[in-house]
């Protein structure tokens, strides 16, 4: 890799080939751009000063030696930038005469124009290339509209075209035919449009004499009309990352060829091959070594998956009513709503691999128990993309009873389903963020509801918002007799399921924090539980009692855990032992997952404790509630300054209530960062707080 300074003249050097990748999507520049590019290309030629343009990335190509030029560079990064730069130029050198100018330094001494145009702008940006005086264009592409803007605006008389050449600027990077573009792009974060894996492996797969091919297998696929597009473009979260369905589908497409025996891959090459990160190296390298080299060797199984993939994963379910029976349409709903994308690749084999729909439905059914009672007891997630990427495609588990088998013959407990012991205990005890929170009850109430009963349907899960039926401010309106152990008993209580409940929206802040008889009925024009909540089965029995406490919070816990139980049933041959279910402490955690759900519980007593020196830290619980207490310690480390908690917490004399503080702590240590550790203790130090390891 090469990278420096870069001017117009060192890049378009009159014998070089700017290839932009053939089936690279259409330029996209519109006028917001164009007017920019015309203000400052003006302002240099004025001031005669350097103006840098972000970067350009050109990976060498191999050429064949008897070609008429002998330099061949793929535009990486740089498309939208390069393509402007020429049209504009031209445009340029059309109104002041000067062609001869603009031809040596845009054309080859063969008459090609320097930049190759992808399949989509060929046409238009060589008719460009190719004029002689100024011509109107009723063309509507974007290139063409480029052009025609730059014939309005552009003032000869203000635009000097050896100013321009020299003084603008890119941070250019010249990469070898062996190094990772995917990596460098996504290092350098570059302006302009994100190059995506599915782009990169579209180019790598199809070259400029394959179009039949890439119309069979691509184009007719994944850009077929805009409906196509917007779903393969479409975002999921998946863990902390957000990603393309189409990268989601090459991805899942990947781990399952992975796994098949036909290839026997080596079980190093499999690890490598499971990095998102590196997924356009992995199918390169799979291709090479698996596939000897053939880029066509597997276009007809992306195609056949690919459509199954659409049939079968849809983000918008968690916008409709959700169906009572098992299948795909609940499947969705855990998937998306639940940010658990770590099940895809399994189900898109299953999909793919199991004809008969109740085979499916049975299997679904028992994944939804499996995940829903996992996700309420906090079992750890670490080890699902080994479980739902490799081992159940590996082993072909096909059906619940496969599922049952693999799962109770492994013999570790990191897997396990959880008892309906567990369960029971977790209704009472768990606290969970409020996304996992809103969706459990939501499951619940999907696969309870009696839809005879009721005039209006029931929502889509991402219709609701979460409600603490007590409000955490309860010291303002309820009555309570007991002593401070009890409040905080009560404190901690409130945070369980049963006392949080879905309803159609969010309730005045006024209702929220009223008395038991204000909250369900409201007050005036403000509604209250029972608009919010009506035909809601799993709360509508309890806006009639009287008083709503501790000992009605664990009644409806009991209640939910008995209907969860129901809606998650677990076969009898499952073989699981019923095991006591104890609370973890930091030295019994094995896995980095199994720290953060500790850790996450020792930010829940942060809060409480606060609360006893009479310090609401508000935000601080918002943020946990929201991301975990984790996530919330990660994002309050990396702010520029410390928290406004951080000084309070000063003020009180109890920095060792901070999360500065318990980031310190040596059993959590193994969960964070050097760096992160560092900024910790530092601003600890100017607090005057030294920790005590």
């Amino acid at each position: 890799m090469d990278a420096g300074k870069r001017t117009i003249n060192e890049i378009f050097n009159g014998s070089r080939i700017l290839e932009i990748p053939f089936f690279q999507r259409a330029y996209v520049w519109d006028e917001t751009q164009w007017e920019r590019l015309l203000d400052d290309v003006e302002n240099v030629s004025r001031t005669r000063t350097p103006y840098f343009m972000g970067s350009v990335i050109l990976k060498q190509q191999l050429t064949d030696t008897t070609g008429a030029v002998g330099d061949v560079r793929i535009v990486i990064d740089g498309q939208q930038r390069l393509t402007t730069l020429s049209i504009l130029l031209k445009v340029l050198c059309l109104k002041n005469d000067s062609l001869r100018k603009f031809d040596k330094r845009f054309r080859l001494d063969d008459d090609r124009t320097v930049i190759q145009h992808n399949h989509n702008d060929i046409a238009a940006y060589n008719s460009i290339m190719e004029l002689e005086n100024i011509k109107p264009t009723d063309r509507k592409d974007n290139i063409s509209r480029a052009y025609q803007y730059f014939v309005e605006k552009l003032d000869a008389n203000k635009v000097d075209f050896d100013t321009i050449c020299h003084a603008i600027l890119f941070v250019g990077i010249d990469l070898t035919t062996d190094e990772d573009e995917q990596q460098i792009f996504d290092t350098i974060n570059s302006l302009g449009v994100r190059l995506t894996i599915a782009e990169l492996l579209k180019n790598y797969l199809f070259g400029r004499n394959d179009i039949a091919a890439y119309e069979k297998y691509w184009l007719n696929v994944f850009e077929k009309d805009e409906e196509a597009k917007e779903y393969w473009d479409k975002e999921i979260t998946t863990g902390r990352l957000k990603r393309t369905f189409i990268d989601q589908f090459f991805y899942s497409f990947l781990q399952i060829k992975i796994q098949d025996s036909r290839f026997d891959v080596r079980a190093d090459d499999k690890l490598a091959f499971s990095k998102l990160e590196k997924l356009f190296d992995s199918y390169k390298k799979f291709i090479k070594i698996y596939c000897g080299g053939d880029k066509h060797a597997l276009l007809a199984e992306i195609r056949e998956y690919a459509e199954v993939f659409r049939k079968s994963f849809d983000t918008e379910v968690i916008d409709d009513e959700l169906p009572e029976a098992a299948g795909i349409e609940r499947l969705n709903a855990v998937i998306f709503a639940l940010d658990t994308a770590t099940l895809i690749p399994y189900v898109l084999f299953v999909e793919r691999n199991v004809e008969d729909r109740s085979t499916r439905n049975d299997l679904y059914e028992y994944l939804e128990s499996y995940i829903l009672r996992r996700l309420v007891t906090r079992e750890t997630t670490q080890s699902y993309n080994q479980l739902f990427s490799e081992r159940l495609i590996l082993n072909r588990v096909l059906s619940k009873q496969d599922f049952i088998s693999h799962l109770s013959g492994q013999g570790d407990k990191t897997n396990r389903m959880p008892t309906d012991d567990d369960v029971k205990i977790a209704f009472n005890e768990s606290c969970l963020i409020n996304k996992y929170a809103a969706g459990v009850l939501y499951m619940i109430e999907s696969k309870i509801r009696d839809r005879r009963r009721h005039s209006t349907q029931l929502l889509g899960i991402s219709k609701y918002s979460l409600e603490h039926i007590m409000p955490k401010k309860w010291r303002n309106h309820w009555d309570f007799t007991g002593n401070i152990a009890d409040g905080e008993r009560r404190d901690r209580k409130l945070l369980t399921l049963g006392n949080l409940t879905i309803i159609t929206q969010a309730l005045n802040a006024s209702i929220r924090d009223s008395d038991w008889t204000t909250k369900k009925s409201g007050q005036g024009d403000k509604g209250g539980l029972r608009k919010y909540a009506e035909g809601i089965e799993t709360l509508s029995p309890y806006l009639e009692a009287d008083v709503w406490d501790e000992a009605a919070i664990q009644e409806r816990a009991d209640y939910l855990s008995s209907k969860a139980l129901e809606t998650w049933s677990i076969s009898q041959n499952a073989c699981w032992k019923e095991e006591s279910t104890s609370q973890h402490t930091p030295k019994e955690c094995e896995s980095s997952s199994e720290l953060e759900k500790v850790f996450h519980d020792d930010m829940v007593n942060i809060y409480l404790a606060a609360k006893k020196l009479k310090y609401n830290a508000s935000y601080f619980w918002q943020m946990v509630c929201e991301k975990g207490g984790y996530q919330t310690a990660k994002q309050l480390i990396h702010t520029n300054t410390p928290s406004e908690g951080l000084h309070t917490l000063w003020e009180l004399g109890r920095l060792d209530l901070s999360v500065e503080a318990h980031v310190l702590h040596p059993e959590y240590s193994s969960i964070f960062t050097s760096e992160e550790k560092q900024i910790c203790g530092e601003r600890l130090k100017d607090y005057g707080y030294i920790h005590d390891d």
